[in-house]
């Protein structure tokens, strides 16, 4: 009787023993890294929850900011749903601007960029929406049609972000950058250099988005402007594109005609 007596407790304390360990185990997988980003000169809470796909409000209060305007160079914020520190700097810009770059034309008055996706609608111009700031252009096409490089440039940033999703951003002459945004695919990878008119991706729908899209950037000096005084006249432009809106569609001509 004292032999089943210790058999069995020999057999309890064992199952105890592998319970424990699984626990264990269990907490240190289900358990992610925590991410902090480390504010640097320049950054504000808005571009820094812009970037990693994060509201405002959100990051005020997991960091219990009393002041969400007030950020020190150097403060560390933690940030929720993110898997690593992003460069903020190089993925938003530092502002917007309506006022058009004196370099939006070459030399001769031509358009220093070429359009990004052929044949697409311009569903959503740069400018306020609602609460916000659309510091791009909103081009509708099928999903998988090819994203081409709007000008010779380098590819500084290739990867997916939560709001954005599969992003591109090559940096060109002369300050200028341009970001291609909600990618069903990259195909062009960091410190790559691409020539105007080279495939560098695919439209899809990744990220925050309600269609089919590619999102368009141009950036000069890390400022915001509107891509569209830096393309040819558009083939497609869903009126007011400009406002941020969709509307009714107008033709090529009626497009050049409002510029």
């Amino acid at each position: 009787m004292a032999y089943r007596g210790n058999k069995r407790a020999t057999r309890t304390l064992a199952i105890l023993v592998v319970l424990t360990g699984i626990a264990a185990c269990s907490r240190s997988v289900s358990r992610p890294s925590e991410v902090y980003h480390q504010v640097r000169p320049g950054e504000t809470l808005y571009r820094i929850g812009k970037a990693y796909g994060v509201s405002v409000k959100e990051l005020a209060a997991l960091n219990r900011l009393s002041d969400p305007s007030r950020l020190e160079v150097g403060q560390r914020l933690r940030i929720p749903h993110a898997r690593r520190e992003l460069p903020v700097s190089v993925i938003t810009p530092r502002e917007a601007s309506a006022r058009r770059s004196d370099k939006a034309r070459g030399a001769a008055g031509d358009p220093k960029l070429a359009w990004p996706v052929l044949g697409g609608t311009v569903t959503s111009g740069f400018g306020q929406r609602g609460r916000s700031f659309h510091d791009g252009i909103d081009i509708t096409a099928p999903a998988g049609t090819p994203v081409h490089a709007a000008q010779d440039g380098e590819v500084i940033y290739s990867d997916a972000l939560r709001g954005y999703g599969n992003v591109i951003i090559v940096r060109h002459s002369g300050g200028f950058v341009t970001v291609y945004a909600h990618n069903r695919s990259n195909q062009a990878r960091e410190q790559q250099r691409v020539r105007q008119g080279e495939v560098i991706g695919s439209v899809g729908e990744s990220g925050r988005t309600s269609g089919a899209n590619l999102h368009f950037e141009v950036r000069q000096d890390n400022i915001a402007h509107d891509p569209l005084d830096y393309l040819p006249p558009p083939q497609q432009i869903a009126a007011p594109a400009r406002a941020g809106g969709h509307g009714s569609f107008a033709t090529a001509q009626e497009g050049a005609n409002r510029r």
